[in-house]
């Protein structure tokens, strides 16, 4: 019986040290716990914005369509769907032994019709000598006149024909009007090309900057937004990163869906759009002005949903106020109703556990 109680006295010790040895751990773990302190509410113009949806589109006149202005047969096609071309570069090129041929035809033509000029230049000289001396009709030497002169306008066609017939040597090789991305390839190696009737396609080329934004803006905001305001916006591909714009012009017909009346703005796109697709939709946020604002560490806001809350430093201790909330700034967020700038409202600092501590 002794025994027992000696045990029942030994057990109670050790759930005595025990409790003592939790209280004293929690203790110690309450007084490393991350500091409080206060802050004042900072006052600083934000932007105020219109949001809506949009989507990425090509502009007019991004995609430039390329066709051949000779006829022939390719001899080499330098690019494929998807290959990306500089202004000048060439894209294919076409047989240029008919046209070759028909240079030389054409040069050959031009020298004996300079020959017949010199003939009948001569001729004009000889004719006027006879017709000082009597020799000659004057009627003869008119008509050696008009010969002269034929002789020069046929030359004149001749060396023109010689300098069309160049140009379309030049046209053999068909080269990029603009830098961008070949969207398709219309032809082969080895196709023959007839242009006598219509050009025909070889590629299509979407310049580099080839596309817009067109975001859809509710009614109610329209009239806040004008051209030259500045914008931003992300895609699902791409939702981290920011990218931006400025509002470029409003499309005066309204698109109407279920009874929702929106308008088209047309973004220029200022930067990364080598990033962008058609067809991508978009989260837009139109900066329409700017606007004085009270702003509050995001680590002081309390609460979720609408019922979000706030611990002001009173003379009698932490005091809870109701608050209404804006837009966020980064890691602060704008304060509507609820607290004054001269207010010192309380802030949590986050450990390298990544816990707020718990506040009443």
């Amino acid at each position: 019986m002794k025994r027992i109680a000696i045990l029942v006295v030994a057990l109670v010790a050790f759930a005595a040290g025990v409790f003592y040895w939790f209280i004293a751990e929690r203790a110690a773990r309450a007084s490393r716990a991350d500091p409080v302190h206060a802050v004042s509410p900072e006052s600083r113009q934000i932007s105020a914005n219109v949001l809506a949806t949009g989507i990425v589109r090509l502009r007019v006149g991004a995609q430039v369509r390329v066709g051949a202005q000779v006829s022939g047969i390719v001899r080499k096609l330098n690019v494929s769907v998807g290959t990306h071309v500089e202004k000048g570069d060439v894209i294919a090129e076409i047989d240029t032994r008919q046209v070759d041929a028909l240079i030389a035809q054409n040069r050959a033509l031009a020298a004996e019709d300079e020959v017949a000029v010199k003939k009948a230049e001569r001729d004009v000289v000889r004719g006027n000598d006879m017709l000082t001396s009597g020799l000659l009709p004057r009627r003869q030497q008119e008509d050696l006149e008009f010969a002269a002169n034929a002789a020069r306008a046929k030359l004149e066609k001749s060396r023109a024909d010689l300098n069309a017939a160049e140009v379309s040597l030049s046209y053999c090789k068909i080269a990029a009007p603009i830098s961008g991305t070949i969207a398709s390839v219309a032809t082969q190696e080895g196709e023959t090309v007839a242009s006598a009737f219509a050009t025909p396609t070889f590629v299509t080329i979407i310049d580099n900057h080839a596309v817009e934004l067109i975001a859809m803006v509710d009614e109610a905001d329209i009239a806040a937004v004008k051209p030259g305001q500045t914008v931003t916006f992300t895609v699902e591909s791409y939702p981290s990163r920011d990218l931006r714009g400025e509002v470029q012009r409003i499309n005066p017909t309204a698109t109407i869906v279920s009874g929702v009346v929106n308008y088209e703005v047309v973004i220029a796109i200022a930067g990364g759009s080598e990033l962008l697709k058609p067809d991508m939709t978009a989260n837009v946020s139109i900066h329409t002005s700017q606007r004085n604002a009270l702003l509050i560490p995001m680590d002081a806001l309390r609460g979720s949903g609408d019922a979000r809350y706030v611990l002001v430093e009173t003379a009698k201790g932490p005091e809870r106020r109701e608050v209404g909330i804006g837009n966020r700034e980064g890691s602060a967020m704008e304060i509507r109703k609820g607290i004054a700038p001269t207010d010192r409202v309380i802030v949590t600092e986050v450990s390298d556990s990544g816990r707020k501590r718990e506040q009443p």
